[in-house]
């Protein structure tokens, strides 16, 4: 076999691999759907749940990175500690190891069937959890074909007096051996794609266990890179979890390499005793050290905590969440109770959504980073609160409610709904307007006036709809906090100047399109904007409408005017 094949044979198996490992875990994903995030948010009340829960997880969508990436969206968004999330990460840890035991059963052979056998659930089934199964299987498959015409394309490699050498140097220099594994797995981006390529190796005599192992444990070095990478220019918190990742696999590999002869020698004992093949040695090994370095190093969680929030200095988290109102134990014995729990969320959820338009708003007029992430940080959170709330309210439904309960369960799921949209058009503009921004750079990149460039977006009367917008999402979450209903009656009077001011710049920006003034694209985003403003202010004027109880037809209107709200607006509220 001459050089080009042995290179491209490798090349186009490493990319089988690596696609079948990434196809099975997004099937082995779409299978679990939410309770992924469900798992690392609810199971993580001490570091040895974090922990089972990491590796739940990353064995779930068999990618450690994806268990951090999903970890450190809880961290920012308030739903978890940072000590839970480095109990997570040590988990994920041990998780990633499974692929490597997966690759040590010699099922090559099979490999095609296996892809066939997955191939027949994709195409010829409709059901979502029959083609999810059939993903999972078809990656299984294609996982081993990638190592079988892997290890076809390194077999020549033993007979290369070039490579002999070089893993003799590797045997000798275990530093080498880390620093090689390293740089490896973060090329390939998988640490998985590193250890299966180094069993493949072993497996057919090219390498010895000693210049193995040191690649390995670099390995484990090489995927906190990724997380590094993606923490540049994130949160606090991304932060703290990515070097809290670095940390932990940084000092455990220093503890292995002092102790690499009697752990050397340690797993030939096991392969003899347990008559392991070669992958499976390599398996063996990489799941002893990790889980090695998760028992010595969970108990030190707080101190890696401290430690890196001094390595990296700021707010612990963007967003403070406070998940004692829901209370499942009284929904049963005092359903009358839940329901107002349940509206204490909705408050709360309210202040989210008041935030996130703020920060959003922010967004428009500086366009800065920090405020696009906390709005997407805020938007996540005011979902999960979302999610946590129509699941209690469903629970409270099936209860026998009086009839004034009932309407007010009612009022409270709509009102859940109309915050969560109004969280959704936030999230909306943030996109629009980022669009915008994009296509203005493109258009304007030879333009040395960068602050006519900046503000080629930026329009006086929208300006002025975002404030009375804003005002109405408050109001109206406080008319529905403090039963007010003057600040009901100030939405819906406010609502009418809003939705006049929307046809005048919807009008001014059509004119200055036909005048040639802009940039169409513009003109499209710049409407989708002013759309999704009044539509937040639809949904406030709802909220303010349930507050007056004049929401819908079977609604009393009667007892409106002794609150005596219409005397202190302007002008007489009138009623649908």
């Amino acid at each position: 076999m001459d050089v080009q094949q042995i290179i491209f044979q490798f090349l186009g198996g490493l990319g089988i691999f690596l696609f079948g490992l990434k196809y099975m875990g997004d099937g082995l994903q779409r299978s679990a759907g939410d309770n992924l995030r469900d798992i690392l948010n609810k199971f993580t009340s001490t570091p040895f749940r974090a922990v089972l829960a990491g590796i739940v997880v990353t064995v779930l969508i068999q990618s450690s990175s994806g268990t951090t990436v999903l970890t450190v969206g809880l961290v920012s968004a308030g739903f978890m500690k940072l000590k839970q999330a480095i109990g997570i990460v040590m988990g994920a840890n041990i998780g990633t190891t499974i692929t490597a035991f997966i690759i040590g059963f010699d099922i090559g052979a099979y490999a095609l069937p296996i892809i066939a056998a997955g191939a027949l659930l994709l195409f010829f089934f409709k059901r979502p959890f029959i083609n999810s199964l059939g993903q999972v299987i078809f990656g299984f498959g294609a996982l081993f074909y990638g190592l079988e015409l892997m290890g076809d394309g390194l077999r020549p490699l033993e007979n290369l007096e070039v490579f002999t050498d070089a893993m003799v140097t590797l045997s000798q220099n275990p530093i080498l051996g880390v620093v090689s594994g390293t740089l490896f797995t973060f090329m390939l981006q998988s640490s998985s794609a590193t250890i299966g390529i180094l069993q493949e190796l072993y497996s057919q005599g090219s390498m010895s266990l000693d210049a193995a192992l040191p690649i390995l444990f670099g390995s484990n070095i090489g995927t906190t890179i990724t997380a590094i990478l993606a923490a540049i220019g994130a949160s606090v918190a991304a932060k703290r979890t990515s070097a809290s990742h670095v940390i932990f696999n940084l000092s455990g590999t220093i503890v292995i390499l002092l102790l690499l002869s009697p752990f050397t020698s340690l797993v030939s004992y096991l392969s003899t005793q347990l008559s392991l093949n070669a992958a499976m040695q390599i398996a063996f090994a990489h799941g002893m050290f990790n889980v090695f370095n998760v028992l010595v190093q969970m108990w030190f969680i707080s101190q890696i905590a401290a430690l890196v929030t001094k390595l990296v200095p700021g707010d612990d988290a963007l967003i403070e969440y406070d998940s004692s109102n829901l209370d499942y134990s009284i929904i049963q014995t005092a359903p009358s109770i839940a329901l107002n729990q349940a509206k204490l969320e909705i408050e709360q959820m309210g202040e989210f959504v008041s935030e996130e338009f703020k920060s959003m708003f922010d967004y428009y007029k500086n366009q800065d980073e920090k405020s696009r992430l906390n709005t997407l940080q805020l938007e996540e959170v005011v979902n999960k609160i979302d999610g946590y709330l129509t699941e209690y309210l469903m629970l409270i439904s099936v209860e026998d409610l009086p009839l004034q309960n009932s309407t007010e369960h009612a009022k409270l799921v709509d009102v859940t709904k109309y915050l969560e949209r109004i969280g959704d058009h936030s999230e909306n503009v943030i996109k629009n307007i980022q669009e915008a921004v994009k296509a203005n750079k493109k258009h304007n990149k030879n333009n040395k006036d960068k602050d006519k460039v900046e503000k080629v977006f930026y329009d006086d009367d929208l300006v002025k709809l975002f404030e009375l917008v804003e005002e109405n999402i408050k109001d109206a979450v406080e008319s529905f906090s403090r039963d007010s209903y003057a600040l009901a009656g100030k939405v819906l009077k406010r609502e009418k100047d809003v939705n006049k001011l929307e046809d005048d710049i919807r009008s001014k920006f059509i004119e200055r399109l036909n005048k040639g003034v802009g940039l169409p694209s513009d003109g499209i985003l710049f409407v989708d904007i002013v759309s999704n403003l009044e539509r937040m202010s639809d949904h406030s004027t709802k909220i303010a409408k349930h507050t007056l109880g004049m929401r819908y037809p079977f609604q009393k209107q009667s007892k409106i005017p002794r609150h005596g709200y219409i005397k202190e607006v302007a002008e007489p509220i009138e009623l649908p």
